[in-house]
Formats: C-alpha cells, structure tokens, sequence
C-alpha cells in the first residue's frame, strides 16, 4: 500500500513540477501565432461598401449581410482574445501562488517523514493547474478557428463587393432610366413610391396597416421610398390567407419591378433586388417576426 501511494505521489509532483513550462508552452505558441490583422483590410471594405450603396442609390441587403456575417465573426475573435488573456492571467496567478507560498518541494515529498495526507493537497493543486491549463489550450484552438472564420468572412465580403463593381455599368443605365426623384413636402414620399403604393392598394386587399415614411429612419423609409404593406398586425405571424396574399404581392412587384421602378423587395426573412438580378435570397437574422418581415412586404422604389 505504501509503493502504491508514493507512486501516485510521484505522478502528482511531477505533474506540478512540469507544469510551468507548459504554462510557457502555451503562451509562446499563442504569441507567435496570433491571427494577421484584418482591420485596415475591413476599413477598405467598410469604405467601398459605402461608395458602392451610393452608386446603386439605396441600401443593398447582399452587402449589409455580408458586413454584419464579417462583424459577428470578428465579435467573436474579439471575444475570444478576451477569455483567452483571463485565462492565461489565471494560469500566471496559480504559479506565482504556487511559487510564493513555497511551490512543491520534491526532495521532502519523497522523504519517509513525509504526511501522507500531502497527497491529497498535491492532487488537487495538479488537477486544478491542468485545468487551467487545458483551458488556455482550448481558447487557442478556439481563437484560431473564429480567426480563420473571420478571414473568410472578409474575404467573401471582398469578392461580392468586386462583383457588385462589375455590374456599375449595368445600374447606371438603370439610374438614368428612372431618373432621380425628391420626396414631396407634403407626404415626404417621392411620387414614385407614391405611385407605386395606390396601384399596389388597388389591386390587392389591404386589411392591415400600410406604412411608409419613417421620420429619422437612415435606411429608405426615411428617404421617402418605401413601403411595408401589413399581412398580420400585433407582431403575429400572417394567416394561410394573408400569406398567400403576401406571396402575390412579392410576385406582382418583381413581374412590374422594371414597369414602376421598384428596387427590391423584402417578404419573409428574403429579399429580392432587381438591380442585382440575384433572384431570392436569405436575409440574415434580424431577430423577430417584424425585424424578418414575416408580417409585412417591404417595397423600395428608386
């Protein structure tokens, strides 16, 4: 029983004696592999991005969903980076400790003077340095994956902007043919989405609510060309009916997209932009049943 227990007894201080080099370990890794920085490459994106919403007067959800898949991404990096330095500053607060208060003595651990109930003490202390040392390990391998992630984000970010850029020629004819309209003084909407609401009421149902100008909105509520024609109110999800109803007015606006010079739409957590020409596409999460247009069809006009 007494080989048995000094055995074990080595293993522990072993454990703690090593210990500090892998803490070391741990740390240079991190140091010499930490991720490029990205930044002046998304401050480049952010700035081309905004030129290029100009140009195809209004917002372009493609470009906002990638710029908010980039921003989550690099959240996450930065989050990350953060439990990570905790964690090491953990780590160097256990060895100082450790240190301090006198560290693990070998030569009396091993002496047959030596109180068998250290074993216990030295166990706890090695299982509670390897935790801690595991959990760097881990918020590595973490950080360097939400790095990589982050990467690619900006990357995909970067190749939908350069496409965006090779259809300019496409939207300035489209820009010249519609011309550019003011808001009136008295509605704020431009005569176009104006014209665009009545046919739109005239040819279907309208139960619900319509909205339109939204004072302070920096998106195109706010410039006075757009709409949200209600399929539910109260934030609840539209009946089979007003469903259907709204799926026709999706239809309708992208069949006469080019006849009254609507932009996009959005319906259902999908947007579709005639000026890309993309068909239907995922919106990315917003967060509710109204944010996701579920209740409500969203028409810009340009």
């Amino acid at each position: 029983m007494r080989s048995g227990r000094w055995a074990r007894l080595a293993v522990v201080t072993t454990a703690l004696l090593v210990a500090p080099s892998v803490s070391g370990a741990v740390s240079g890794t991190l140091t010499a592999e930490a991720e490029p920085d990205q930044q002046a490459k998304l401050r480049k994106l952010t700035q081309e991005a905004a030129a290029l919403q100009k140009e195809y007067r209004g917002e372009i959800l493609s470009l906002e969903d990638a710029k908010r898949a980039v921003q989550k991404a690099s959240g996450r990096v930065n989050k990350l980076k953060g439990d990570l330095v905790a964690a090491q500053r953990q780590v160097a607060a256990f060895a100082q400790t450790s240190y301090m208060s006198g560290g693990a003595d070998a030569s009396r651990l091993f002496s047959l003077s030596a109180d068998p109930s250290s074993l216990a003490t030295l166990a706890y202390l090695g299982n509670a340095r390897t935790e801690r040392l595991n959990s760097v390990k881990g918020l590595v391998v973490k950080q360097k994956k939400a790095a990589a992630a982050a990467s690619d984000e900006i990357d995909k970010l970067q190749a939908h902007i350069k496409e965006l850029k090779s259809r300019r020629g496409e939207v300035e004819r489209l820009m010249a043919k519609y011309g550019f309209q003011t808001p009136d003084a008295g509605s704020g909407l431009t005569q176009r989405l104006v014209t665009v609401r009545n046919v739109i009421m005239s040819q279907f149902p309208m139960p619900f609510s319509v909205g339109c100008l939204r004072a302070g909105d920096p998106g195109e509520h706010g410039k006075g060309r757009a709409c949200d024609f209600m399929m539910s109110s109260g934030g609840r999800m539209p009946d089979a009916v007003a469903k259907e109803r709204g799926d026709a007015l999706a239809q309708w606006c992208i069949q006469h997209a080019s006849e009254y010079g609507i932009m996009y739409i959005i319906w259902q957590q999908r947007y579709y932009d005639m000026r890309t020409r993309a068909g239907w596409r995922m919106m990315s999460d917003r967060g509710g049943i109204t944010a996701n247009h579920y209740d409500h069809v969203h028409v810009s006009v340009l």
